[in-house]
Formats: C-alpha cells, sequence, structure tokens
C-alpha cells in the first residue's frame, strides 16, 4: 500500500529515506518528471545540470524494500525535449 506524504524536498548526495515515487525538478533545463527511488541509496544528480536537481516524494512505497533485485540511479539522464 502506497502513502501520502508531505512535500519534503531532498538534494543530490542525501541519502533516500524512503522508497516511493518522488518528483524531480531541475533548476534551468527540464520540466518536472517523476522517478522510482529506493531506501538507502542516495539522490542522483543530473547528467546536465548535476547538483542543481530537487527531490520531493509524492507516494511512499515501503514494500520495495523488500526487492532482492535493485538497480540503483545515479545519474538521471539529459532528455533531448525538442526531439519529443
Amino acid at each position: 500500500m502506497t502513502r501520502r506524504v508531505p512535500k519534503d524536498e531532498y538534494r543530490t548526495g542525501q541519502k533516500i529515506p524512503e522508497s516511493g515515487i518522488y518528483r524531480v525538478t531541475h533548476d534551468e533545463h527540464r520540466l518536472p518528471h517523476e522517478v522510482t527511488l529506493l531506501k538507502g541509496a542516495q539522490f542522483p544528480r543530473c547528467s546536465k545540470c548535476r547538483n542543481a536537481v530537487r527531490f520531493a516524494a509524492v507516494s511512499l512505497a515501503p514494500r520495495l524494500d523488500s526487492l532482492r533485485e535493485r538497480v540503483t540511479i545515479y545519474e538521471l539522464p539529459a532528455i533531448n525535449e525538442d526531439a519529443a
């Protein structure tokens, strides 16, 4: 079961406090988007704006903590929005 959370803000490099869906806001080059991140890893940087990224929890999913297979995201890719 997912649960809603307050809009605490996190930065690149901080430890992810809870598994779930986070809204990602870049300072300049991209519209906000969402990414699923797992507890215990670090909030990733952006390959274009580096550390100028903020994260806010949208919906927590603690059941993801029990997954045996994990993929850690170290860097968010830059998306060419002109091509879309």
